[in-house]
């Protein structure tokens, strides 16, 4: 797999390249180490792949969570169709870039007020998390003079198997449970306030197309029947997204043709039928910008012990959280790693990587095989374009927090 993630990027004399840039260089660039670096050809090439395999009739949006860095914010601006943000900080990042807040959505459950009337006042719609938050909504509303543009972030009775992490089926923190849903738009129907339609996400991070297929399938049906039940018209559904990218050796890549396919069926049929003023979205962010970064360290310390080599960089799990293991692995598997400046060699030994944190929790690579390191070479982690930088403990220990690129 750190074969495949190299020929991505690219190499310049067994030196990797982000953006046509070798790393070493990168690395005087950003004055130090570490630092990420994504890259704008990939991003713009997921983008296309995306446009070319999914109906044209589904839109894409970017879930800034994903990867917030406003230079990668408003470079995906130009290619999607709209931003999905989760925070107040998030929603001005989206807000800055040429997309209209009519195309920028805000999900997420405890939203706060000051967060709410931002919102209304920006025109950004409002994907409610539960009834508590549609009274809050409209109450400041009125209280605006405002007309919010509120869509219902649904709960389904369903979850999505092979998900790495589950967002809906059974008791959650997101959405209002389906069966509660008919009531609430009753509610809504009576408010002042502009109802758009549905938002429902069952899972996230899954390379299983079977599983995939289903979830979208049992997601239509399901905004097909609550449309049904509803006063008014439904003209947006969010299917979410949930794809998935290989992080580890034995992962597969998701069958993104299969899901089009699907997609493609499901516009043609029950969504023309049942929801024929709808607007279909996909809310992506993994899978845009997962695969389009690297995090870069400096080995600062080689040393053994009891027969064991380990490689000591001057990163680690405060910036690259997801890497050690911490988030979200049950069981702790090594993300591609490569020595920078000697990608075209073969594996001279088996070393274990570490960082410089206080802890035994900051592990980055357990007994990979890699070419000879020494002090002053540079590590590379791969898929470390989604839940990098703003997914950690930053402030862990008092580090400097490393610099961000796109190239």
């Amino acid at each position: 797999m750190t074969h495949s993630a190299v020929a991505a990027f690219g190499r310049d004399a067994g030196r990797l390249s982000v953006g046509g840039v070798p790393v070493d260089r990168l690395a005087e660039r950003a004055g130090g180490t570490p630092f990420f670096a994504y890259d704008r050809r990939l991003l713009t090439e997921r983008v296309a792949l995306l446009r070319a395999t999914l109906p044209a009739e589904v839109k894409l949006s970017y879930a800034v969570k994903a990867n917030p860095m406003p230079a990668v914010v408003q470079h995906l601006s130009g290619l999607v169709d709209g931003l999905d943000v989760a925070s107040a900080l998030e929603m001005r990042a989206a807000l800055d870039t040429p997309v209209p807040p009519e195309r920028i959505s805000f999900a997420g459950p405890g939203k706060t007020d000051a967060e709410l009337r931002q919102a209304i006042a920006a025109g950004v719609t409002i994907e409610m998390e539960s009834e508590n938050e549609a009274d809050r909504v409209a109450a400041q509303g009125r209280a605006l003079g405002i007309r919010p543009r509120v869509a219902v972030r649904v709960n389904p009775d369903f979850a999505v198997k092979g998900s790495g992490m589950r967002l809906g089926g059974g008791p959650q923190q997101f959405g209002v449970d389906c069966e509660r849903v008919p009531a609430l738009l009753k509610d809504l129907a009576q408010a002042d306030v502009e109802f758009l339609g549905f938002h429902i996400f069952a899972g996230s991070q899954n390379l299983h197309a079977e599983s995939l297929i289903e979830a979208q399938r049992r997601t239509v049906d399901l905004a097909v029947r609550l449309a049904g039940e509803s006063p008014l018209p439904v003209r947006y559904l969010n299917l979410g997204g949930g794809f998935g990218i290989p992080y580890h050796d034995r992962d597969r890549p998701l069958d993104l043709a299969a899901v089009g396919a699907n997609l493609a069926a499901l516009v043609a049929g029950p969504i023309r039928e049942g929801l024929p003023q709808a607007r279909i979205a996909v809310e992506l962010g993994r899978y845009i910008v997962g695969e389009c970064g690297v995090y870069v360290t400096r080995v600062v310390d080689r040393k053994e012990s009891r027969g064991k080599t380990y490689l000591v960089v001057d990163g680690g799990l405060h910036h690259q959280l997801a890497a050690s293991g911490n988030f979200g692995q049950v069981i702790r598997r090594n993300y591609p790693i490569a020595v920078a400046g000697r990608v075209d060699d073969e594996p001279a030994e088996t070393v274990t990587v570490v960082g410089c944190l206080c802890t035994p929790l900051d592990l980055l690579g357990d007994n990979v095989s890699l070419p000879r390191a020494e002090v002053g070479d540079l590590v590379v982690l791969f898929q470390a374009g989604a839940y990098g930088l703003t997914a950690s403990p930053t402030a862990f220990l008092g580090h400097p927090a490393p610099a961000e690129m796109l190239l």
